[in-house]
C-alpha cells in the first residue's frame, strides 16, 4: 500500500512539458474562450455579474476614499484567477461535450480543493501586501492627499510629487501583477484538471511564461486592455468579458501545458 501511495504521489507531482507558442496565440484563445462563452451563456455569464456586482459593490463602498477604493480593485483582480475557476471548469466539461449549469461548474473545485486552497492564501498573502504598500506609498510619499477619489486625482494631476508617486505606485503594483500573473497563469486550470500539488501547478506556469514570453506579453497586455474597458464601463463590461478572459484562460492552459 505505501509502495502504491508512493508512485502516486510522485506521478501526480511530476510536472508537465510545456509547449512553445506563437506570438498571435493569445487572439486564437479569445475566440476558443468566446465560443464557449456562445456554447454555454447562462453559466458563464453569471460568473461575469458576479465580477461586475463585486466592482459596483467596492465602488459604492469605498468611493469616499480613494485609497481603498484602489487598493479593493487592484486586490480584487489580483485574486480574480482562481476566482474564474467555475468558468474554467466550464471549459473543461465543454471539451468532453457536456454543458454546465453555474451551480454544476462549482464542483470542480472539490477535485483537488486543499491545492486550490494554497493557492488561494498565496493570493490572499500577495492583496494584503498591495494592500499594505499601497498604504505605506500614500502615508509616506503624499500625506496631504485628502482620502476622497475625485480629490486624490485631482491632487495627483496637480502636483508633480503626487505624480511622481502615481508613477511610483504604477511600478510597483505592475511589479506584482506581473509575479501574480506569472504563477498564475496556467496554475489554476492545471490544478482543476490534474491531481498536481499547488508547488507543480506554479513551477509549470513559470516555465510556460518562460518558454513564451513574447505571446504571454501580448496576453497580460490582452488583459489588461479588457479589465480596464470593463472598469470604463463602471464594471457592467465585466458582464461579458471576464467570462471571456476566463474561458479564454482555460484555452491557454490546453495550448501551452502538454
Amino acid at each position: 500500500m505505501s509502495v502504491e501511495t508512493s508512485s502516486t504521489t510522485e506521478r501526480n507531482d511530476a510536472a508537465p512539458a510545456v509547449r512553445s507558442v506563437g506570438a498571435g496565440r493569445p487572439f486564437a484563445w479569445l475566440a476558443a474562450g468566446w465560443r464557449d462563452l456562445c456554447a454555454n451563456p447562462i453559466a458563464s455569464l453569471a460568473y461575469g455579474l458576479l465580477f461586475a456586482i463585486a466592482g459596483d459593490l467596492i465602488t459604492i463602498f469605498a468611493w469616499r476614499n480613494g485609497q481603498i477604493f484602489i487598493v479593493a480593485t487592484s486586490g480584487f483582480f489580483l485574486v480574480a484567477p482562481l476566482l474564474a475557476g467555475g468558468l474554467y471548469e466550464i471549459s473543461r466539461r465543454l471539451e468532453n461535450g457536456q454543458k454546465s449549469t453555474f451551480i454544476g461548474s462549482l464542483a470542480g473545485g472539490r477535485r483537488n480543493a486543499i491545492e486550490l486552497a494554497k493557492l488561494g492564501l498565496l493570493l490572499g498573502f500577495f492583496g494584503l501586501a498591495w494592500e499594505r504598500i499601497s498604504s505605506f506609498l500614500f502615508a509616506f510619499l503624499a500625506p496631504g492627499i485628502a482620502p476622497d477619489l475625485l480629490a486624490l486625482l485631482a491632487e495627483i494631476h496637480l502636483s508633480v510629487e503626487h505624480r511622481d508617486l502615481l508613477l511610483i505606485w504604477i511600478l510597483v503594483g505592475g511589479i506584482q501583477a506581473l509575479l501574480v500573473f506569472s504563477l498564475t497563469v496556467v496554475s489554476v486550470p492545471l490544478l482543476l484538471d490534474r491531481p498536481a500539488s499547488v508547488g507543480t501547478a506554479i513551477r509549470t506556469s513559470l516555465r510556460a511564461v518562460d518558454a513564451n514570453l513574447v505571446p504571454m506579453l501580448v496576453w497580460g497586455a490582452t488583459v489588461v486592455a479588457l479589465t480596464a474597458l470593463g472598469f470604463l464601463t463602471l464594471f457592467f463590461g465585466l458582464v461579458v468579458l471576464m467570462p471571456l478572459l476566463g474561458h479564454a484562460t482555460w484555452h491557454a492552459y490546453r495550448d501551452l501545458v502538454e
